[in-house]
C-alpha cells in the first residue's frame, strides 16, 4: 500500500510501467512468502518442543509465548531465534514502509496547492493510522515489560490484537467520505454536550 502511494504521489506518469501486474505479484509473492516462513519456522519449532506443563492455554488461540511456557525444556535459544527473524521480516518492511512515506511527505510538500496537498494527505493517512494501530498493538502485546503480566491483560490484548484491525479498518478507511466525518463529529458532539 505504502508502495503504490508512492508511485501515486511521487511518479504518477509511471505508475502503470512501475506498478503493473507483474510488480504487483512480486510483491504479493514476497509478502506471502515471507509470511509463509514465519509460519513454518514457527510451526516447526512449537512441535518439536516437548510439553510437560499440561496442554492447556489461558488464550483462545495458540499463541507462540504461550506455548514456550509449556515446554519442560530450556527454550531460550528458540526463542531468541524465532524473535530475530521475526524482527528481521518486521524491520524490512516497516523501513520499507518508513522510506515510502517519507518519499511521499517530501513529494507532498513541494505541491503549490493546498487542496492538492490536503487530498494527497488525505490518501496516505488512513494507511498511516492502521499500520500505526497494527505495531503499537504488536509491541505492546510482545514486547511488555513481565511486571505487567497479567492473564487477564493478556487476554485482553490477544482480543485487540486480533480484533480491532478488522473492526477499525472500514472506519480508518471511510474517513476520507465526508458524510461519515459530518456524522462521527455530531456523535462527539453529542456526546460531550450530554456528558
Amino acid at each position: 500500500m505504502s508502495y503504490d502511494h508512492y508511485i501515486v504521489i511521487c511518479k504518477p506518469l509511471h505508475y502503470a510501467t512501475l506498478l503493473g501486474s507483474r510488480a504487483c505479484a512480486q510483491m504479493a509473492a514476497a509478502a506471502w512468502g515471507s509470511g509463509f516462513l514465519r509460519a513454518v519456522l514457527h510451526t516447526a519449532n512449537t512441535f518439536s518442543l516437548p510439553l510437560c506443563q499440561g496442554y492447556t492455554l489461558d488464550q483462545f488461540f495458540c499463541e507462540i509465548p504461550k506455548i514456550l511456557k509449556l515446554s519442560c525444556s530450556e527454550s531460550f535459544l528458540r526463542v531468541v531465534g524465532l524473535i530475530i527473524v521475526s524482527v528481521c521480516l518486521s524491520f524490512g518492511c516497516f523501513v520499507f514502509i518508513v522510506v515510502s512515506y517519507v518519499e511521499i511527505f517530501r513529494a507532498l510538500l513541494r505541491i503549490p496547492s493546498e487542496h492538492g496537498r490536503h487530498k494527497a494527505f488525505s490518501t496516505c493517512l488512513p494507511h498511516l493510522a492502521f499500520i500505526s494501530l497494527f505495531i503499537s498493538r504488536g509491541v505492546f502485546a510482545y514486547l511488555k515489560p513481565p511486571s505487567l503480566f497479567s492473564p487477564s491483560l493478556d487476554l485482553m490484548i490477544a482480543v485487540l490484537y486480533l480484533g480491532l484491525p478488522p473492526a477499525a479498518n472500514p472506519l480508518i478507511y471511510s474517513m476520507r467520505n465526508q458524510e461519515l466525518k459530518d456524522a462521527v463529529r455530531k456523535l462527539i458532539g453529542y456526546m460531550l454536550l450530554h456528558h
